[in-house]
């Protein structure tokens, strides 16, 4: 392995961000799998994932636009407290300028029923995915595992501080802005909403 320049990866703890609700059998998955939407903020999902510290778990929710799978809004946390998911689902309310009802789509953690959160996404559609199935949640489920694939596993990451820096590096400077995406046509995020944007505008144009 030393010859070939091969190393070797730093395999790290592994904790539990999903807990059950009691009323987990009357929720609904308006969703059903249907994870490409034709248009920007017509459906957002959203998880929570942990990420290993020399301090300790912290973790990351992410709300995802599935038009584009652009990351819209995160907050890193140091604890599972329902208040930094309605934390980041106000971001992404405030970032997207959302007036109109939109479904919003997450596992069945109890931070995803708490009274918090249902107040936060008043006028959205919540849905939900079927017990013990990831596959409901897909694309924000990859993308949590690209995140540690591509660059959180690269690093002893040291304290919340220093997980914070690697998460908006790669977010904010590489994934969002840069990173092709073949759903996208081989555009990142950006420039994927870019383009819709401009074809909207044309529209527009054409009927005034």
């Amino acid at each position: 392995m030393r010859e070939l320049g091969i190393q070797a990866q730093y395999v790290k703890p592994y904790t539990v961000t999903t807990i059950e609700p009691d009323l987990s059998s009357r929720l609904r998955n308006i969703l059903k799998e249907k994870f490409n939407p034709e248009e920007p903020d017509a459906v957002w999902c959203s998880d929570i994932t942990y990420i290993w510290t020399h301090e300790g778990f912290v973790y990351l929710t992410s709300i995802m636009d599935l038009y584009s799978r652009k990351i819209i809004s995160w907050v890193l946390s140091d604890t599972l407290e329902a208040k930094h998911v309605v934390k980041a689902v106000e971001k992404a309310k405030k970032r997207r300028n959302v007036e109109k009802p939109l479904i919003l789509h997450t596992d069945r953690g109890i931070q995803y029923v708490s009274r918090e959160y249902m107040e936060a996404t008043i006028g959205m559609k919540r849905s939900y995915s079927k017990k013990a199935y990831p596959w409901d949640n897909a694309c924000i489920e990859s993308f949590h595992a690209l995140i540690k694939r591509e660059w959180l596993n690269r690093f002893k990451i040291k304290n919340y501080d220093h997980a914070y820096k690697l998460v908006f590096e790669y977010i904010e400077t590489f994934y969002n802005t840069v990173r092709i995406h073949s759903h996208c046509g081989y555009l990142s995020p950006n420039e994927y909403e870019n383009v819709y944007k401009q074809e909207l505008d044309k529209i527009e144009g054409c009927v005034k």
